[in-house]
C-alpha cells in the first residue's frame, strides 16, 4: 500500500501572467500527477480488519463539534443510532462525491473532446479524469460495504446536475466554475476535519487524505485556467460568467454541506432538530467560508460588480474578499 500523505497537499502557487507562466503550471501539475497517486484497489487496504466498516461501530458516533452531533435530540439516542447516523452521513458525502465526479468526468472529456493538437491541457485532463476514476471506486466501495440505502443527491436536483457535462459545449469558463463549485466546499470541510483530528476510523481517514491531495491538484487547474482565460473574455461573456458564478456556488455549497433528506427521514430526526442544527448563524458562516477561496478568486478576475455583489449576498454567501476587489464592485 502507498502510504497516504501525512500532511493536506498545498495548490501550486505560481501566477499565470503570461502563457509561459501557465503553460509551466500544467507542466508541474502533470508530473505531480506521475510521481504521486494513488489506486482505489492498490493503495487501501480493504480486506484489513482494522478497515472493516461496521455500522454500530462507536469509531462513527458524530463529535461534539458537528452541529448534529452537539444536539441534546443526537447525544440522547443509544450509541448503535449516534453510530449509524454518523456513518450514513459519511458514505452519503461519498455518494454525492461520486456523483458528482461522474459528472466533471463527463465535463472534462467534452472539453478535452475539442482540444486541438499539440494542446498541453489534453493531458492534465487525461490525469484528473483517471484520478477522478479511482476516487468514484473507492467512494462507491466504501457506500457498498455499509450496506445502507444511500441515495446521494436529490433526484430532481439529480436530473439538473446532469445537464453538467455539455456546458463545455458553451461555456468552458463557467464549466470550470461549476468544477470549483464542487470541489472547493467539500475540500473545505475536509481539511477541516483532519486538522480536528475527529475523524476515528482509519478507512475514512485514508479516503479523506488520498481525495485532499489529489483534489489540490484539480482544484489548482481550474483556479489557473480561469486565471489565464478570464481576462481574455469580451465583456458580455464576461458579465454572464459575473453573474452565474454566485448562483452556482451558492447551490453547490449546499448541496455538500446540507444533512441529506433521507437520512432525516430514516432516523425521524425532528424537524426542529434540523431546523436549529443547521439554519443558525454558525452555519451560514460555514456556507459563506467554504466558497472563500472562489469568492477571492473572483474578485482578482475583476468579476464582481455593484450587480452581482447583491446576487452573492441574496444567496449568503457574500463576505468581503482578502484579495483586491475590481473597482467596479468597491
Amino acid at each position: 500500500m502507498t502510504k497516504p500523505p501525512t500532511g493536506l497537499a498545498d495548490e501550486v502557487r505560481e501566477q499565470v501572467s503570461d502563457r509561459k507562466s501557465y503553460l509551466g503550471v500544467i507542466d508541474r501539475l502533470n508530473k505531480a500527477s506521475v510521481d504521486k497517486h494513488w489506486e482505489a484497489y492498490a493503495d487501501i487496504p480493504w480486506d484489513d480488519p482494522e478497515f472493516s466498516v461496521d455500522k454500530n461501530d462507536p469509531r462513527w458516533v458524530l463529535p461534539p463539534v458537528d452541529r448534529l452531533g452537539s444536539t441534546a435530540w443526537y447525544q440522547s439516542q443509544p450509541v448503535e443510532v449516534q453510530s449509524q447516523i454518523g456513518l450514513w452521513r459519511v458514505a452519503t458525502a461519498m455518494k454525492i462525491g461520486l456523483q458528482f465526479e461522474n459528472l466533471l468526468k463527463r465535463g472534462l472529456l467534452t472539453y478535452a473532446y475539442e482540444l486541438p493538437n499539440g494542446r498541453p491541457e489534453f493531458r492534465y485532463v487525461y490525469h484528473e479524469t483517471t484520478e477522478e476514476c479511482h476516487h468514484g471506486m473507492m467512494f462507491q466501495e466504501f457506500v457498498n460495504r455499509t450496506g445502507m440505502p444511500i441515495k446521494g443527491m436529490p433526484k430532481a436536483l439529480s436530473v439538473i446536475a446532469r445537464l453538467a457535462p455539455m456546458i463545455p459545449r458553451l461555456n468552458t469558463e463557467l464549466f470550470f466554475v461549476f468544477v470549483l463549485g464542487g470541489e472547493d466546499p467539500i475540500d473545505f470541510v475536509q481539511r477541516k476535519t483532519i486538522k480536528s483530528g475527529d475523524i476515528k476510523h482509519p478507512l475514512e481517514e485514508t479516503i479523506m487524505k488520498i481525495h485532499i491531495a489529489e483534489e489540490a491538484r484539480h482544484i489548482s487547474f481550474a483556479r489557473h485556467y480561469l486565471k489565464h482565460r478570464v481576462p481574455k473574455l469580451d465583456p458580455v461573456r464576461k458579465h454572464i460568467l459575473g453573474i452565474a458564478t454566485p448562483i452556482i456556488l451558492g447551490a453547490m455549497a449546499r448541496i455538500m454541506l446540507s444533512p441529506p433528506g433521507s437520512m432525516v427521514r430514516h432516523f425521524n430526526i425532528p424537524k426542529e432538530v434540523v431546523r436549529d442544527a443547521y439554519r443558525n448563524d454558525a452555519a451560514r458562516t460555514e456556507i459563506r467560508d467554504c466558497v472563500g477561496k472562489i469568492r477571492d478568486l473572483a474578485a482578482e478576475l475583476d468579476l464582481l460588480t455593484p450587480a452581482n455583489k447583491q446576487v452573492w449576498r441574496a444567496l449568503g454567501i457574500w463576505d468581503a474578499p482578502k484579495t483586491r476587489v475590481a473597482k467596479s464592485a468597491a
